[in-house]
């Protein structure tokens, strides 16, 4: 399951982020990964949650974003979600098709059963009409 947190820069989309993955931990059973662009909400999170600065792997693009969290699934077989901040940026959607990306996520979720919840810079009437469902919070 791929779930969308959308509106402006600035607007609180981290915030919501780091809110529900501080308390999902709390009753799930598998392990938790979080992607963001720096490592300066480390402390903002739940010691249980694993923090990865994606800045540190050259990632230039969505398909080597994809590989990246194919193989992050790849070595933890206990993973039961990943949450994703600043998605734009830390997958390297410059101008790409967002609704692709999700949708190859979406595959990847259902295979490996691993949910992603995803905080997008967009307005949401600037997504696509496809992943309008997906959206759980607009701000």
């Amino acid at each position: 399951m791929v779930q969308l947190i959308v509106g402006r820069k600035g607007k609180g989309k981290t915030k919501q982020l780091l809110d529900k993955v501080n308390n999902e931990v709390k009753s799930i059973t598998g392990n938790i990964v979080y992607l963001d662009k720096s490592t300066k909400h480390m402390y903002e999170l739940n010691n249980r949650v694993r923090l990865i600065d994606v800045s540190q792997y050259m990632i230039e693009n969505s398909d080597e974003f994809v590989g990246f969290v194919c193989g992050i699934i790849s070595q933890d077989h206990d993973l039961q979600q990943m949450y994703f901040d600043s998605f734009l940026k830390i997958s390297g959607l410059v101008d790409g098709d967002i609704a692709e990306v999700v949708d190859k996520l979406e595959r990847v979720s259902e295979k490996f059963h691993v949910d992603f919840v995803l905080s997008v810079s967009v307005d949401e009437a600037e997504l696509p009409v496809q992943l309008k469902d997906k959206i759980i919070i607009s701000l």
